[in-house]
């Protein structure tokens, strides 16, 4: 949870106007499915389970999206193999490079 907050307070300051996180794959694909979403970063393990079905609804529904993940050997087996991954732990830096490379970085 408080890795979640750093990256909460990284994306306010950026810039980022509404930040919504999950915990759980369900809690994740209700999100997806009860509101519009610009990017999404998505942690690759979510309460113990694989976040691979969230990102094939984020994938389907056009939301750019980047991996997280501190599992080096974790390979990314989503249908888009060029997915991009911000390793943890990352530096605000990192996490403007993938804003960036997602072409929605927020401009302050």
């Amino acid at each position: 949870m408080l890795i979640v907050m750093m990256i909460e307070d990284l994306l306010a300051d950026l810039g980022c106007n509404s930040v919504t996180s999950a915990a759980t794959v369900d809690k994740a694909l209700a999100l997806i499915d009860a509101q519009a979403f610009d990017v999404a970063l998505l942690d690759m393990n979510l309460n113990g389970d694989d976040s691979y079905p969230v990102a094939e609804a984020l994938f389907a529904r056009g939301v750019p999206f980047a991996y997280s993940t501190g599992n080096t050997g974790q390979s990314v087996r989503d249908s888009n193999p060029d997915r991009v991954v911000l390793k943890k732990p990352f530096k605000l830096e990192d996490l403007v490079a993938i804003l960036t490379r997602l072409k929605l970085a927020p401009i302050k």
